[in-house]
């Protein structure tokens, strides 16, 4: 199985939001400069999430995003699904086709262990994550990274 982008950059956000929106909202700008993801690719999974009903939006000053259940109740194969992306070994797709129509001779074998991937990703919720010193340091150091950085003011050519 190979997660792409879009589900790493899932769980890593959704990781930030759970950390750092602890005592307010978090804005997508925030998590798009600590964790250097595009900020229209993190709106478009946040939509995604939103419609799950994983994250809800805070209007006005101070606004941004929290979490919409507690963290141990958000689970990693949850957060991947949000944004469509398949958990999955197979080379069909898990529609056993994947030899002129019938299941290849490894199908059961690629489908176990997609199984496996995926029992394994829902016992993971983000309140677990962040339990981890590494989780909590890591986002500590890349929070204090993003005050320290200088603000860079940009002319606009006309």
């Amino acid at each position: 199985m190979r997660l792409t982008t879009k589900g790493r950059y899932a769980v890593t956000a959704m990781l930030d939001l759970a950390f750092h929106s602890q005592t307010k909202p978090v804005t997508l700008t925030d998590i798009a400069t600590r964790q250097t993801i595009s900020l229209s690719y993190l709106e478009q999974l946040f939509a995604r999430m939103r419609k799950a009903g994983m994250v809800k939006g805070v209007r006005g000053p101070g606004g941004g995003y929290t979490l919409s259940r507690d963290a141990y109740q958000i689970n990693i194969a949850e957060i991947i699904e949000a944004v469509d992306e398949p958990v999955d070994s197979t080379k069909c797709g898990g529609k056993s086709n994947c030899h002129n129509d019938q299941p290849c001779l490894t199908h059961d074998l690629w489908m176990g262990l997609s199984e496996q991937i995926r029992a394994y990703l829902k016992e993971i919720s983000l309140g677990q994550l962040l339990e981890r010193d590494l989780v909590s340091e890591v986002a500590m150091r890349q929070g204090e990274q993003v005050i320290e950085m200088p603000v860079r003011h940009e002319r606009m050519s006309a």
